[in-house]
């Protein structure tokens, strides 16, 4: 068992539950008037971290509102300038995410966890495999890593700081693995896992499911991101959803909808997605089977506790394997919902 890292209100590592992380993805001057709402909404799907990159203190203001205004805990992402770490800290963040290689002198990065330390922060160290120190004794990436990151973690220990966290990534899915692998080898600090840079919803989510459900396995891994390149909901979604399907997350909606085919005379696609995450925010234990046609959807609906199956603009509603209604299609949502909150 990992040490246990306290985060603001939530526990890292240890006999805490493995957590979903996402990032932010406006930049702060640009802060989004109804961020708080869409904090809740993450937050209701399942997000237990909120991520934001913190460039230039002359955002002091928004990052502030922010942190106020999000309701999980907020790391800020600091490169090169200690002097935002510390600014950061002022802002109330829970917690900093730093590279100690790409701030500079041994000093800036102990004056950063001594001010953590003073005000009850934690710190992930997260190093990528592409801002790595010199190879100077050619070692292997995964082994040059896990080297790094303990440095660094003595540095923190020799002032009397151990609230951190640690992330190795990459984006190959192998070079990833192999890198968390050897670091749990040596280390009982718990672990941030990701896949960096994995590309689209497709492609980050093959990478990202294949390294981090086989480390997971393993026990490894105390708190998860998978990095998308499209929209942070979705990243939040995927990270629930592998959970979910290891068993190290219960309840909630478990979503069961057909692929597209010939057949089709519903758009279960779009309806999809336009109930998707607002079912995921529903924390209810149940399972919603959305059908596209007349064939599958009777047949579904009889193993799921609510049900659709569209035909034409008509959809059939079922409660626990039996038709409760027929509907509209443009009432379908809400109906769907009134028909969830009965049960």
């Amino acid at each position: 068992m990992t040490k246990q890292v306290v985060l603001g209100s939530l526990r890292i590592g240890g006999d805490a539950p493995v957590s979903v992380q996402t990032m932010y993805d406006v930049p702060l001057s640009r802060l989004e008037s109804n961020f708080a709402s869409r904090m809740d909404v993450l937050k209701a799907m399942g997000c237990d971290v909120m991520r934001i990159s913190y460039p230039d203190i002359k955002e002091h203001d928004q990052l502030e509102r922010a942190v106020k205004e999000c309701s999980m805990p907020v790391v800020a992402d600091i490169h090169f300038d200690y002097r935002n770490a510390l600014d950061a800290i002022k802002c109330g963040v829970a917690g900093l995410r730093i590279n100690p290689g790409n701030i500079g002198d041994r000093w800036k990065t102990e004056e950063v966890v001594k001010a953590a330390k003073d005000n009850g922060l934690a710190i992930r160290i997260g190093l990528n495999s592409g801002s790595l120190p010199q190879n100077t004794k050619n070692l292997s990436v995964p082994r040059l890593m896990t080297d790094t990151a303990l440095e660094y973690i003595s540095w923190f220990e020799n002032l009397g700081f151990y609230n951190t966290v640690v992330s190795l990534k990459a984006s190959d899915p192998e070079l990833t693995y192999e890198a968390y692998r050897h670091f749990a080898s040596q280390s009982d600090y718990p672990l941030h896992i990701g896949v960096t840079e994995a590309g689209g919803t497709v492609t980050s989510c093959v990478r990202s499911t294949w390294t981090l459900g086989r480390l997971l396995e393993q026990g490894i891994g105390a708190t998860l991101r998978y990095s998308i390149t499209g929209c942070i909901e979705d990243e939040v979604t995927a990270g629930v959803e592998l959970l979910r399907t290891l068993g190290l997350r219960k309840g909630g909606v478990r979503i069961v909808s057909c692929p597209m085919c010939g057949r089709k005379s519903f758009d279960s696609q779009s309806f999809l997605a336009q109930v998707q995450n607002r079912l995921l925010a529903c924390k209810k234990d149940i399972c919603v089977a959305i059908m596209g046609c007349q064939v599958n959807g009777p047949g579904e609906a009889k193993g799921a506790d609510i049900a659709i199956a569209g035909i034409g603009r008509k959809a059939f509603l079922y409660k626990k394997g039996e038709i409760y209604c027929e509907v509209g299609i443009e009432e379908a949502e809400d109906r769907l919902f009134e028909l969830i909150d009965t049960l």
